[in-house]
């Protein structure tokens, strides 16, 4: 059976295939489902040191782990070498205010490979022979100011010469219920190296909370020959974690330490949660079961088997064979169907991606497979009911008062327990609205099913706000991120339609109507004045303006968003391309798609005399779009001054582009007729369309008539202002020297910084100053395309500006789509741009052969900053080289 073959059986999320995956989170300690203070200090209430003996209530995390799609049985890789202090159980990072850019994992791993259906996966962790110096990170990053780079791993020295272990964990189902697993850890270093390789399996702690006592129970045992932990779960029913080889079998309960931690006189079990670490690394004899030959433990809720490499050579690869299965298992579990379920599926891998990538020459097609396979990992179960985390359980105190007022109080009503894709393994271990989105684009090529049902399940009333906001982030449900969702969509339904000959226009339905709702509380609650006028706050791009869009300003002061109101226009354009597509089937769309078009217009009207100062957003002199500062003078009149800072902000009206084809105005005359009377009647409209009139009439919606486009796009593609070697940058460079916006008579300055983030704001763990982020870049890729395919020839652009090079939209849109691309592809000097300066740039095979996907990346030099697992809208890169799924960009 074919990946492609299991992919068109697995179309629903109950799937067989689907119900074993990588779900398992890289981190659930210091997340906000976990914090349970008065104000909110998530990294503080459950740090780093306590999750080795802290239960969690929520989730649960490991290294190279996978579990089941409701996140109660899970299996991880846990390693130990001798010196470390703890058991090696998760990735250490550093939290929001110990990292000198906020949090910040001091780990390299990397997914190599991997299927949709999870039927093949691959990752590689890179383990130190040396004790982890857990202590020195900290104290380095303490040492560092903002201005400093953040200081990794291998400053340390701990991995000079090569000493580690590359601990390759490799998946393989053989059934959907059958899941073959290798650990092969080969020593690198100099010398020999002893190591020990503890796989664990254990349930999420569903029992201890007051609400379900039913307790789920692992039995270890060595009867018959074979090591085995046998599972069984109310809903699950039984598995069975089988040891090749015979390794210590060891059963602990997952619990917490409350003696230790919490100065308790007495735990709830006998067996907590750290004591399989306990017993191998303190030699602690009795701190978990240790199962004598041919015997059987007690139940319990987590257990391990302990391999010991006491001497594993320079060179020397051991490995481990495990295999997890529903039922009783067999004695025969590491024979044929093991090696055969191994190569298989490694095979099938290969034909999907030559399917998927075939057309495309290494070492691009490496950069797209390893994108998805870390698209694909990047999966991960997430649980949360926000009423019962804010009221706190009953089998413990009650919740402090102050959180029933505090951080998302008002999103009671989100009740989630799902696999959604993740911006970052690590990093952002939890949903973000509009990284999701952008996530849905390359996951419309691999796997269209699943992109069609994340894009929905945003939109599900257990997570869409009842007045239609959708959840922004798990730090702040309440936050405004941009409206792109129906851009998604649009996407996911292109790609499928160009695909199979035709797109889903059930999918296409239930999506659209969702978003009616979302769109309309757009117009209630963030266009205050009715005017069509938009506010939206930081908008995603955290620190882009030289103050917090999310806080009022001084001194009556008003902050009006030229880039809120062109996210608007442009979310009114794809809800009105949704309608005219559901309009060919079904003629009750028709009269939506009108008030759709006419909501652009009139938008695109009011931003031509945009905010109480009745002021355009553009700005003739500079050729650009800003925001506006306002307020009301005493004497009934506004004062205004434009916020003359080049940044994205400015680009985003760029965005607000759609074609009308020739079919809308055969197929739906109505459509047709309406548009004509709009025209006819507010002749200002006009400026807002252009035509085509030879031969069929067709027309283009921009928010931007073609003058000003040009103008905006002479600065975009200014190779001394947005146009950096890598991409678009996110703030002028001519701001370099720095830009003063006095606001009540304060300064308040921005200024261009290409890389780390040098201000607190937002956390300091992201910078909209100046780098370069996928996400918008693969817009305005994706409209610059949109603008070839109408204008063709008709517009020409000189990139870059002031070179002489005339080139049409779409030549642009590929010189940007190659050199986001080149980021990830060897230079003249054979180094990826973005491995920057970081030992991955260094001149060992063994570094430069893994491919890091950041955050965002430099504005001048390429090197990738911020989250370095950021395989979530990073990710595009793969559309970006194989070409725009469903568009002319293909």
């Amino acid at each position: 059976m074919s990946e492609r073959e299991r992919l068109e059986t697995s179309g629903s999320a109950q799937s067989p295939w689907r119900l074993w995956g990588p779900y398992l989170a890289a981190r659930q300690w210091g997340t906000v489902r976990e914090d349970y203070s008065p104000h909110g200090d998530a990294w503080g209430y459950f740090p780093f040191e306590q999750a080795r003996s802290r239960a969690y209530r929520w989730g649960e995390d490991g290294i190279a782990g996978i579990c089941d799609r409701h996140g109660f049985l899970n299996f991880a890789v846990a390693l130990w070498n001798g010196h470390d202090e703890i058991l090696k159980e998760r990735y250490f990072g550093l939290s929001n205010t110990e990292g000198n850019h906020g949090e910040d994992a001091k780990e390299y791993w990397w997914v190599t490979d991997g299927t949709p259906t999870h039927s093949w996966m691959r990752m590689v962790y890179r383990y130190p022979q040396a004790a982890y110096p857990y202590a020195e990170l900290r104290e380095m990053a303490a040492r560092a100011g903002r201005d400093a780079r953040e200081p990794e791993l291998a400053d340390t020295g701990v991995l000079d010469d090569d000493r580690f272990f590359d601990v390759r964990v490799t998946y393989a189902k053989a059934a959907p219920d059958d899941v073959c697993i290798e650990i092969a850890a080969t020593n690198h270093g100099p010398d020999t190296a002893p190591l020990h390789l503890v796989p664990q399996l254990w349930f999420r702690n569903t029992w201890s909370w007051g609400r379900d006592a039913r307790r789920p129970a692992l039995i270890a045992s060595t009867a018959d020959g074979w090591s085995r932990v046998l599972a069984e779960h109310a809903l699950l029913g039984r598995y069975t974690l089988q040891f090749d080889g015979a390794p210590t079998l060891l059963v602990t309960d997952n619990e917490t330490d409350e003696a230790n931690l919490f100065d308790r006189p007495v735990n709830p079990s006998r067996y907590t949660k750290a004591g399989i670490g306990d017993h191998i690394v303190s030699k602690i004899s009795d701190a978990c079961q240790v199962v004598a030959d041919g015997k059987a433990s007690q139940p319990g809720t987590k257990a391990a088997g302990w391999y010991h490499f006491p001497a594993v050579a320079p060179g020397e690869t051991v490995r481990v064979k495990l295999r997890l299965v529903a039922g009783s298992g067999h004695g025969a579990a590491f024979g044929r169907s093991f090696t055969g379920a191994m190569m298989d599926r490694e095979q099938e891998a290969d034909d999907f991606y030559d399917e998927v990538a075939g057309h495309i020459a290494e070492p691009e097609r490496t950069v797209v497979r390893r994108a998805y396979a870390g698209l694909l990992w990047t999966k991960q179960h997430y649980r949360f009911r926000v009423r019962d985390w804010l009221d706190g359980d009953p089998a413990h105190p009650p919740a402090p008062a102050e959180r029933l007022r505090g951080r998302n109080a008002h999103w009671k009503h989100v009740d989630v327990a799902d696999v959604l894709s993740m911006p970052d393994e690590w990093e952002y271990p939890w949903f973000a609205a509009w990284d999701l989105a952008f996530h849905m684009v390359p996951f419309a090529v691999v796997d269209p099913a699943f992109a069609k049902d994340q894009i929905l399940l945003l939109c599900r009333e257990w997570l869409m706000h009842p007045d239609g906001q959708l959840p922004a982030y798990e730090w702040a449900f309440g936050d405004v991120n941009p409206p792109v969702h129906a851009w998604a969509a649009l996407q996911v339904y292109k790609a499928e339609e160009a695909a199979t000959g035709r797109g889903d226009r059930v999918f296409l339905a239930r999506v659209f109507h969702k978003l009616l709702l979302n769109f309309s509380w757009w117009v209630n609650r963030k266009d205050p004045e009715g005017n069509y006028l938009f506010e939206g706050g930081f908008l995603g791009m955290d620190n882009i303006g030289p103050v917090n869009r999310s806080e009022p300003l001084p001194g009556g002061w008003r902050l009006e968003q030229s880039d809120a109101t062109s996210w608007m226009a442009t979310y009114a354009l794809h809800l009105m391309q949704m309608a005219l597509e559901l309009a060919r089937d079904d003629e009750a769309y028709e009269d939506v798609a009108t008030k759709f078009v006419e909501h652009f217009l009139s938008i695109a009207q009011a931003s031509t005399h945009f905010g109480s100062a009745d002021r355009p957003i553009w700005d003739d002199e500079d050729g650009f779009c800003y925001d506006l500062l306002s307020r009301h003078r005493p004497d009934g009149g506004v004062e205004a001054q434009p916020v003359r800072v080049r940044s994205m902000v400015g680009l985003i009206p760029l965005l607000a582009v759609a074609p009308l084809p020739a079919w809308v105005f055969t197929e739906l005359p109505h459509f047709a007729e309406r548009l004509n009377y709009l025209l006819r009647h507010a002749p200002a409209f006009g400026q807002f369309l252009t035509w085509h009139t030879d031969g069929e009439r067709s027309a283009l919606l921009s928010l931007l008539d073609v003058r000003k486009l040009q103008r905006v796009l002479k600065r975009m593609f200014d190779e001394d202002e947005f146009l950096a070697p890598h991409g678009i940058r996110s703030l002028s460079a001519t701001h370099r020297d720095g830009v003063d916006v006095h606001i009540d008579g304060w300064p308040h300055r921005i200024q261009y910084e290409p890389g780390e983030s040098r201000t607190p704001m937002f956390g300091g763990n992201s910078n909209w100053r100046g780098p370069i982020w996928f996400p918008t870049n693969a817009l305005l890729v994706q409209a610059l395309h949109v603008l070839d395919a109408f204008h063709g020839k008709d517009l020409q652009l000189e990139l870059p500006t002031g070179s002489g090079t005339r080139v049409t939209a779409g030549d642009a849109a590929r010189e940007l789509q190659h050199r986001l691309a080149a980021l990830f592809l060897p230079g003249p000097d054979g180094r990826r741009p973005a491995d920057g300066h970081r030992i991955e740039a260094s001149d060992s095979a063994r570094w430069r052969e893994h491919v890091t996907f950041s955050e965002y990346f430099d504005g001048d030099t390429g090197e990738g900053l911020g989250a370095s697992h950021q395989t979530g809208w990073t990710a595009l890169v793969a559309v970006l080289i194989a070409g725009w799924p469903g568009t002319s960009g293909k």
